[in-house]
């Protein structure tokens, strides 16, 4: 199989969670680097002034399935089909257990996973059909091990993660390719209203970057930044007690008289 590097210029890519943060860097980078691009998101503004005068805009709400079908099929007659569709598109709040919040948790449900699950409906069939594609999913590694505050982003993370993998393994032989994108701390309007320390965050042009470059090597997993991905890969060994220790709340020291 031809590498990604040969074969960027003209590719057809569509990016769904584009009108911002790692979304919209990884569509410029790629437009810089000789793909035709098409992106997708709820805001038509945020999706023009993206796009300047060379990607095509598609506008489109990621947790409606129906929107996704027709978005899909514009984006393939703007482009003349697709080669690569990315998935990028997601949702985050932080949650309390002590008061859980049903709603919330569905959320997070309808757009990371049911999101997911209308793009490849919409695509894969005529991926598996003509025998070539590419899948790219942006997961998180909060889908490697439960953090506290993450239960509801970090179980569709880990469903995501487990999703790919599925799919990488039943597709290997009918010619589509199977990309999973697990960043770390990236600064977005996402990661903006978080209150606690986010080790190892980078800037999202930065992150666009890199997963262009792990796109051009044919990378099956791209995980960063190192530190992050290194710190992950170990904490996937360790023992749940150990985990639910080192991520739990320290006990209060005693006050001295």
């Amino acid at each position: 199989m031809r590498s990604w590097t040969r074969r960027i210029p003209g590719q057809r890519v569509w990016v769904i969670g584009a009108s911002s943060g790692i979304g919209a860097e990884l569509a410029k980078e790629l437009d810089r680097l000789g793909a035709r691009v098409a992106i997708t998101a709820r805001r038509r503004d945020r999706l023009e002034q993206i796009a300047g005068e060379s990607m095509e805009i598609v506008p489109a709400d990621a947790a409606d399935p129906k929107a996704i079908v027709a978005a899909a099929k514009t984006a393939s007659e703007a482009l003349g089909g697709l080669d690569t569709v990315v998935w990028c598109a997601g949702y985050w709040r932080q949650t309390d257990p002590g008061n859980w919040d049903t709603k919330e948790f569905a959320r997070h449900v309808e757009v990371n996973l049911l999101g997911l699950n209308a793009v490849l409906g919409a695509v894969l069939p005529g991926m598996v059909e003509r025998g070539r594609g590419h899948l790219v999913g942006v997961t998180s590694v909060s889908g490697y091990r439960g953090f506290p505050g993450a239960e509801a982003y970090g179980s569709t993370k880990a469903a995501q993660i487990a999703l790919l993998e599925s799919l990488r393994a039943s597709l290997r032989r009918r010619g589509v390719r199977v990309t999973t994108v697990a960043p770390g701390f990236v600064r977005t309007e996402m990661t903006a209203v978080n209150q606690f320390p986010m080790p190892f965050i980078i800037d999202a042009d930065k992150a666009g970057r890199i997963i262009a470059r792990g796109l051009r090597r044919g990378r099956a997993e791209i995980v960063f930044p190192l530190r992050m991905a290194i710190a992950m890969k170990l904490a996937r060994l360790l023992p749940v007690r150990w985990w639910a220790a080192m991520m739990g709340p320290r006990k209060p020291r005693p006050k001295k008289p």
